[in-house]
This record gives C-alpha cells, sequence and structure tokens, in this order.
C-alpha cells in the first residue's frame, strides 16, 4: 500500500503552528464534533493528504492551557482517524512534538528521536493478568530508512501523565528502555492500533529526564527552538513517507 494520507497528531498549539504554517493547511472546523476542543487542519503537501490535529484548549476547568496527556491524545486520535475512517482511511499516523530525553541513552537538548516502541511508566497495576496491560507496549512502525535519512536517533518512547517523576516512575522508565519520555506517545498509539493504523513518534528534546536542570524550567527554555527544530523536520519526513510503501520507510 502506497502512502498518501497521513495524520499528524501534535498535541500542543505551540508546537504544531509552525509546521501547519510553513505547509499553508487550513483549519477545518467541521472535522470534529463541535462538542470538542480539539482542531484539525488540511491540505496537501506534494502527493500527500494531510491531517494535522491538536487537542486545542481546556475549557472544562476554564484555564485555557493546551489539553496534554493521554485522555486529549488517544480521544482525539481515536476520532480523528474514525472520520476518516468513512471518507479516505489514513495510511499512516505520525506523533509528532517534544519530549524529555535520557542522557544515559545518548539524548542531548534539540535531538530528533523516531520511535521504536512505546510504553507507559505510571500505569501500575499489580494484578499479574493486568500488568502488561497497564505497561501497554506497542510496537512502532519500522523507520530505519527515514531515521537515516534524517539523522534522527531511534529509541523506545515512555508515556506519563505528570510533567516531573518519583522513584518509581524512574524505575519503570529504565525497565521500559526510554530513550525519551512524553505525555501521549502511548495513548496515541493505543487509539491508532485500534484501528488498525500504522504509526510511529517523531520527537525532539526539550529538557534531559536524567539531568540535574528541573526539567520544567528546561522544558520552557526549550519549547520555542524545539518547535522550529520539529517544523523544519517534518517536512522532510513528509517528503520522505509520501508515495513510498510501508516496508521502505
Amino acid at each position: 500500500m502506497t502512502i498518501t494520507n497521513v495524520v499528524v497528531a501534535i498535541a500542543m498549539e505551540a508546537e504544531a503552528s509552525p509546521f501547519v504554517n510553513h505547509l499553508n493547511l487550513q483549519p477545518d472546523l467541521s472535522f470534529f464534533p463541535s462538542e470538542t476542543p480539539f482542531r484539525a487542519f488540511r491540505g496537501k503537501h506534494n502527493n500527500c493528504h494531510l491531517t494535522v490535529i491538536t487537542n486545542g484548549k481546556d475549557e472544562v476547568h476554564g484555564t485555557g492551557v493546551d489539553n496534554v496527556g493521554t485522555v486529549p491524545a488517544a480521544t482525539a486520535t481515536f476520532l480523528a482517524l474514525q472520520k476518516l475512517k468513512s471518507d479516505e482511511p489514513a495510511d499512516l499516523l505520525i506523533n509528532a512534538g517534544t519530549c524529555g530525553g535520557f542522557q544515559r541513552k545518548g539524548a542531548a537538548i534539540g535531538d530528533v528521536f523516531l520511535t521504536t516502541a512505546v510504553a507507559n511508566h505510571d500505569r501500575r497495576i499489580a494484578i499479574p493478568s493486568f500488568t502488561p496491560y497497564g505497561i501497554g507496549r506497542i510496537e512502532s512502525t519500522s523507520v530505519e530508512k527515514l531515521a537515516a535519512h534524517i539523522d534522527a536517533k531511534l529509541g523506545v518512547c515512555t508515556t506519563g501523565n505528570s510533567l516531573d517523576f518519583h522513584e518509581l516512575d524512574s524505575h519503570h522508565m529504565l525497565e521500559n528502555d526510554a530513550s525519551v519520555k512524553d505525555m501521549e506517545a502511548a495513548a496515541i498509539a493505543w487509539a491508532s492500533e485500534i484501528w488498525s493504523t500504522p504509526h510511529f513518534g517523531v520527537k525532539v528534546v526539550t529538557d534531559i529526564v536524567d539531568g540535574e536542570k528541573p526539567s520544567h524550567e528546561e522544558f520552557m527554555e526549550n519549547l520555542g527552538t524545539a518547535a522550529e527544530k520539529l517544523q523544519s523536520t517534518l517536512p522532510k519526513v513528509i517528503d520522505y513517507v509520501c508515495d513510498k510503501k510501508h516496508d521502505e520507510l
């Protein structure tokens, strides 16, 4: 199957805007149910139809901040793939965004990682039959050739609903063999699996998880730079995957 219809899931608008503007994608106000805060931007790049989805802003608690974490990410992805299924099914879903990186795995600020798999580090269910479900490891579609083409690193992305972490999280992140850490990847992969849509992540490092600086400070310092790096990387990713077959990635 040739890849001609791609969904790019990006949680935060600050991460998505440079890419959306660069490719001149237009808002589609009818894409998501009006009750949801999610946003969609659509257009065509070369021979590929693109749909960029974001989680929108918080209206439930009235804070107006970006909706982050697994609940909005899974819901937005599910609804987007469901919408496309009735029209033209997505050939590929790319989860793009920023992340924390582990220096023990060679990560540095600004590095681009493509995911080999995703897993959760904060779904601890101490019942034998539920333990693998809680971890929820899902393999990403193979993208070794793409990684070499754009000079990106490869690794597992571990997901949790907190920006910070404690000792037990650290243990599970190590168990997951994580190279990078985020708040959405495992949820987006889960929703993609439901719709049998191949998927992988493109993650730019904003902070060093196992470094000396507090994650929230380093994240805010580097978010703008990482968003620009994401904007310069994503068009290269789209150019590479479009019109290719999955086994050519």
